[in-house]
């Protein structure tokens, strides 16, 4: 076995007694010089300690190394497996998230788990798009629960979330839910001081057949209207992050757009205060609509993506808020570099759920291009607390 940096450090923090005295002495000293000094070199030193170590003595060391791997052991493991792989941990009671095509998620068995559907994902080796694949991610903590929620339900969510944890959500897309949750999540109680994440599940949008759903692999469930929640708890020595990586930002250039009515439909709007027909906006103005608008959340943009321009009428894939200001997104020459360029900003040794959005896979051109480690379901909107769109949803663990 070899023990990576994330591993040894793991190791160094933990007070675990171990029955051979040649590795406990070592250990012991090491703690002691880690703990004076946290620095990436010294810990790269006691790595190389105790690699040294176990490869000299792993045979007598066969009574600790159970203990050390479950230690060492990460709290997320991403896959892309096969309908029997994904089977065979479901059989092994393994709590997991995961996604997949509809066909795929309709026929796996009962278990620790809730699904999603959708046929686009990023993985280690790039974006791929595949209808007999699932993205799997098991989490390794002891305390759990799978809830489902209908509409009248859903306000609920945050409240049903362990005080120190994380809440993965899916919710149907297009469904009566999204739209709903879309609209009042930044109301319900205790949204903010609840770690809630997810994202809506979709389609192959060049299939005809398929109809977005989400699964309680628990009740063993299908719904197309319903949402599943993974309410996980985490250590109490750990906390839990929900970020964004947004390609787009606003266009100091553009006019402040607000709008007097909330919702995913828009007829008029005010530019710069001046009542104005949005569709006639952008078409006279030709703006480019593969780019969102972006919404001032007090220094962190906020994208609305657009549907479609239809009978006069603005169709929006999330809705616009009173209240807000937004303008037009600024003008991304590179896509796909700029938004890679974006993640690389960003560690991703302590990330444990991403998703991206559908608009990003497409316009970005990320089939077969690598994200950075961040992997996970292309999605039809991302929810980091309330509903996002055109963003890369992630949520990191510290401690």
């Amino acid at each position: 076995m070899n023990i990576s940096l994330h591993e040894t450090s793991k190791l160094l923090k933990g007070n675990q007694t171990y029955s051979q005295l040649g590795f406990s002495m070592l250990l012991t000293r090491l703690r002691n010089q880690y703990a004076q000094d946290d620095s990436e070199e010294n810990l790269i030193r006691c790595a190389e300690e105790i690699n040294a170590f176990l490869g000299k003595f792993v045979k007598i060391m066969a009574k600790d190394l159970e203990k050390i791997m479950k230690l060492v052991e990460t709290e997320v493991k991403n896959q892309v497996l096969t309908f029997d792989e994904t089977c065979q941990l479901i059989s092994q009671g393994k709590v997991m998230h995961i996604a997949g095509s509809e066909k795929l998620l309709r026929k796996l068995p009962q278990g620790n788990w809730i699904g999603g559907s959708t046929e686009y994902f990023m993985t280690d080796i790039g974006g791929i798009i595949t209808s007999d694949r699932l993205f799997v991610t098991e989490y390794c903590f002891d305390d759990f629960k799978i809830k489902t929620y209908d509409i009248s339900e859903i306000q609920n969510v945050a409240n049903d979330a362990f005080e120190n944890g994380f809440s993965l959500l899916l919710i149907p897309f297009d469904s009566e839910l999204h739209v709903s949750y879309a609209k009042n999540a930044h109301s319900f109680e205790n949204i903010f001081l609840r770690n809630i994440s997810g994202w809506i599940t979709g389609i192959n949008p060049n299939s005809n057949d398929q109809v977005p759903i989400t699964v309680n692999g628990l009740s063993h469930k299908v719904f197309t209207d319903n949402a599943v929640v993974l309410h996980l708890k985490i250590p109490d020595e750990q906390t839990v992050e929900i970020n964004i990586i947004n390609t787009f930002e606003q266009d100091t250039t553009s006019p402040i757009i607000e709008f007097t009515k909330e919702g995913f439909l828009v007829e008029k709007c005010l530019i710069n205060g001046v009542e104005t027909v949005f569709a006639d906006y952008l078409i006279n103005n030709k703006i480019d609509t593969t780019h969102p608008l972006v919404g001032d959340y007090h220094g962190h943009g906020i994208n609305i993506s657009f549907r479609e321009i239809k009978d006069g009428l603005v169709h929006l894939y999330v809705p616009v808020f009173e209240g807000v200001k937004y303008r037009i997104a600024k003008p991304v020459a590179d896509y796909s570099k700029t938004f890679n360029d974006r993640i690389q900003e960003i560690s991703v040794d302590k990330v444990i759920f991403s998703c991206n959005c559908l608009l990003n896979f497409i316009h970005g051109e990320l089939e077969g291009k690598e994200t950075k480690g961040f992997v996970g379901p292309i999605t039809f909107g991302e929810i980091a607390y309330q509903l996002v769109s055109q963003t890369l949803v992630y949520i990191t663990l510290h401690g």
